[in-house]
């Protein structure tokens, strides 16, 4: 366990790469959400949409492969498969394809990932909550929908509504500025680097939960799971007096 540290201190360099754990300040005053991979178990529905794409066009799809779309816009992944392909400008048919299949998937069903549902909960239960996500509205509700997580927020935000999604800091600034909350005293929750890119360019304290295995993120602190039991017992103490917990260090 990490001592105690009750005062913020924000890290303005986004540029920083140490991956050292950092104690969570007590106090925040928003707690932000990303959704796809980290929230609800859709992954495996972008997938297994992203490599029949792949296959479709003639092109295998791996680890790689996966790397490059995770947690891009329908638009950027359109764009990054256009790349692949060799097919300069096709990137909107591509990315209108992906949607396609990835509604498709989703209309089987995704789950909420194991500690989701508690630490929203948890954190909504002391502090305004909200979802930021680089996926499009449909998508976002279709998925926090399936997960039964559709009535723990207020505030949803999704990537076609900002100027500028994911790896811009639009996304978070938005869901900040609804919650009233600072940017620099809130916390996001995120699983791919374009999303850590973006709470660290709005200047949130970054808490990772990586969706691909053995990824290492930038971050201030990360874990295995959402539902390590001491994340759990961090997001219940929130808005107690005195400030109880840090976040806790990952195994």
């Amino acid at each position: 366990m990490i001592a105690t540290n009750s005062s913020w201190t924000p890290v303005h360099d986004h540029r920083r790469k140490d991956t050292r754990m950092r104690p969570l300040p007590t106090g925040p005053e928003a707690v932000v959400f990303d959704c796809d991979g980290l929230l609800v178990d859709t992954e495996p529905c972008w997938t297994v949409a992203e490599a029949a794409l792949f296959a479709a066009h003639g092109h295998p799809f791996g680890p790689e492969q996966k790397a490059l779309v995770l947690g891009r816009t329908l638009e950027g992944a359109g764009e990054v498969m256009a790349d692949c392909f060799g097919r300069p400008g096709a990137g909107p048919e591509l990315a209108a394809e992906l949607l396609d299949r990835v509604s498709a998937e989703l209309a089987r069903g995704a789950a909420a990932l194991p500690g989701a549902v508690e630490l929203v909960r948890a954190c909504r239960a002391a502090v305004p909550v909200a979802v930021a996500s680089n996926s499009p509205r449909n998508l976002l509700d279709r998925a926090l929908q399936s997960a039964g997580l559709a009535d723990c927020f207020t505030h949803t935000f999704a990537a076609d509504e900002v100027s500028r999604p994911k790896p811009a800091a639009d996304l978070y600034l938005t869901a900040c500025e609804a919650l009233g909350a600072r940017p620099e005293r809130s916390v996001a929750f995120e699983d791919s680097a374009t999303g850590v890119s973006a709470a660290r360019a709005a200047g949130l304290y970054v808490a990772v939960v990586p969706s691909l295995p053995h990824t290492v993120l930038d971050h201030d602190w990360s874990g295995p799971t959402l539902a390590d039991p001491s994340l759990q017992a961090w997001a219940e103490t929130l808005g107690t007096h005195p400030p109880a917990h840090p976040l806790p260090s990952a195994q």
